[in-house]
């Protein structure tokens, strides 16, 4: 019996050095050939929604980003719960600075679900002009080419969807630059494996570009008012209806807030449980690919010394591989490239994170708290 358990663990062992290698070969094939910037071959209008409520790090520079980019055609929708919102005076400002642009405020929202961002996004899809509608969390930083990379995917008719991967920009503190370290070599190599073996069936928040005849084809922003994770709802609901989702090779900017490690946690856990309750039996396969538990575990269990540093070996090599591949070369995260010595205790803290996420929780997003059940929020209370 000691035999049998020490053989599963050192074969169980070999599963993340599997999914590292598969990560090597989906970096290499998504980021392979990418030119500096995208060509501007097709440049339809674009309606550019961002739904937001409070201030994030760097709110003005991120929603100014959007006002600057070379693109012929394009109008920005800010849409916000309340008047008294502290980030009303910041898209004002921008309004004045920027009267070039076409950008409209929307104050006020029906309440269609438990999702304030989905109930802002039902009455700002009905005032956009456009048929393509890129959807943008408030955090977000892009680079001038930002709506050329997007919208030219849209060029094929069976494209239905678009979203992009991104790396982080992290503020002075300890959570927050574990937050972005944790983005390049943890979520994003989950992101690129998903697109190399079974396509994109998914959205990510922080681009959601979406036709608006596949929008209405689901029900509209109000189909998912009262799910937790609507990015994936979005994008998993357009491919189930035959439509093609495709990852833009072109990578933003997430900027993240200076946080505590027990804020850094709350977040992370934040986005484990969207993972946990839109693909569950996904969320539960995670769990081979944390090099770092086993590896100490083969180590541990290994019949000799030679066998033990074979494994620890190989975790290094490429975990550090892909770290580099994704996050340094493939998502330009410069951080990483100072801080790659971190990334076993950045490991062992996404483990801890992974663990937690079985267990009941409360959730505390922008004020509002709430369960999830069944993918669906239930509110119990705002502050």
């Amino acid at each position: 019996m000691l035999l049998f358990f020490r053989w599963a663990i050192l074969l169980l062992a070999l599963s993340p050095f599997a999914f590292y290698l598969l990560t090597l070969i989906a970096a290499r094939r998504f980021f392979g050939g990418r030119t500096a910037e995208p060509p501007a071959d097709f440049t339809p209008p674009v309606s550019v929604l961002k739904p937001v409520r409070g201030l994030d790090r760097n709110s003005y520079e991120n929603f100014a980003s959007f006002c600057t980019q070379n693109y012929p055609e394009y109008e920005i929708i800010f849409g916000v719960s309340e008047a008294s919102d502290p980030v009303v005076p910041v898209i004002e400002r921008l309004i004045h600075d920027f009267p070039e642009r076409r950008i409209r405020l929307i104050i006020g929202v029906e309440p269609w679900g438990t999702n304030d961002k989905v109930n802002k996004l039902v009455r700002m899809v009905e005032q956009a002009r456009h048929d393509i509608l890129v959807i943008s969390d408030s955090d977000m930083l892009v680079e001038p080419h930002y709506l050329t990379s997007v919208a030219r995917l849209f060029r094929d008719p069976k494209v239905g969807a678009v979203t992009c991967p991104y790396r982080g920009s992290a503020g002075k503190s300890l959570g927050s630059q574990l937050e972005v370290i944790g983005n390049s070599t943890e979520f994003q190599p989950g992101v690129l494996v998903a697109w190399l073996l079974e396509g994109v069936k998914f959205a990510l928040g922080a681009t959601m570009a979406v036709r608006r005849s596949c929008l209405e084809e689901i029900g509209g922003f109000q189909a998912v008012a009262n799910y937790y994770s609507d990015d994936f709802e979005l994008g998993n609901r357009v491919a189930a209806c035959g439509h093609r989702v495709e990852l833009c090779q072109w990578p933003i900017i997430t900027v993240f807030p200076e946080q505590t490690l027990k804020e850094c946690y709350r977040h992370q856990l934040r986005w484990a449980l969207t993972t946990r309750h839109s693909r569950p039996w996904g969320h539960v396969g995670l769990g081979l690919t944390f090099g770092l538990p086993w590896t100490v575990a083969a180590a541990l269990v290994a019949p000799s010394w030679p066998v033990a540093a074979a494994y620890v070996g190989a975790y290094l090599v490429f975990r550090f591989a892909v770290a580099w591949q994704v996050g340094v070369r493939g998502l330009g995260d410069n951080l990483l490239r100072r801080r790659l010595w971190v990334i076993p205790f950045r490991d062992a803290f996404g483990l801890y994170v992974w663990l937690t996420s079985f267990l009941p929780q409360r959730l505390r997003w922008r004020g509002a708290s709430f369960y999830v059940r069944k993918g669906q929020m239930v509110e119990v209370g705002r502050s």
